[in-house]
This record gives C-alpha cells, sequence and structure tokens, in this order.
C-alpha cells in the first residue's frame, strides 16, 4: 500500500511545497502593492483639491460679507429710519444690495461649470 502512495507524484503539489510558485506570487503582490498605493495617492490628491476649494469658498464667503456687510447694514438701517425710496441714497444702496450678490452669485457659477468642464 506504501508503494502505490509513492507512486502517484503530481508535479503542481511538489512545486507548491517547495516554494517554486513563490516568485510569481510575490511579483502579482508587488504590482498590487503598487497599484493600490497609486491609487491611494490619487484620492488623497483629490481630497486636498476638494479641502482647498472648500477653503477658498469659505474664505470669499469671509470677504464678501467683510467688504458688503457695512454696505447692507447702512442700506437697511436708511430704510428702517424711515427715509425715502426716492432718495438718491436709498436707490443706490438698494441696487448695490441686489447687484453685488446677483454679480457674486454669477461670478461663482462661472467658476464652477469652468472646473467643472
Amino acid at each position: 500500500m506504501a508503494s502505490s502512495v509513492e507512486g502517484t507524484h503530481d508535479p503542481e503539489l511538489t512545486a507548491a511545497l517547495a516554494g517554486e510558485g513563490a516568485d510569481r506570487e510575490r511579483e502579482v503582490a508587488r504590482s498590487t502593492r503598487r497599484v493600490v498605493l497609486a491609487s491611494q495617492g490619487v484620492i488623497q490628491e483629490q481630497k486636498a483639491g476638494r479641502k482647498r476649494v472648500r477653503a477658498i469658498a469659505i474664505a470669499a464667503i469671509l470677504v464678501f460679507l467683510l467688504v458688503f456687510g457695512p454696505l447692507i447694514w447702512w442700506a437697511a438701517d436708511n430704510l428702517i429710519a424711515g427715509e425715502h425710496l426716492g432718495d438718491l441714497a436709498s436707490q443706490f444702496s438698494l441696487w448695490a444690495c441686489i447687484l453685488c450678490p446677483a454679480l457674486l452669485a454669477a461670478a461663482v457659477m462661472a467658476g464652477w461649470l469652468r472646473h467643472r468642464s
């Protein structure tokens, strides 16, 4: 019975037990590791880009509020104080309060569309 087991010989099993396929598996693991590290780098760059865009958007909103906030406050104060809408100063401040956010929105949309395409 022992002679019948010794007589059957599987070359693939012997090669696997001897570790002859390890070089091939090592190359596959090395190439897989390279692909994973490259894709991880791309994902990190995309995250950094999104963070940068978010930071720029927040900074732009803060600058807008700091620059145009007093003008909006002045216009609201003039209207609440009882000045007429027909006064030149009230009309100018209302136009500025309407036109400035519209121009900002147009600039943001143009930047978004340019970035998207």
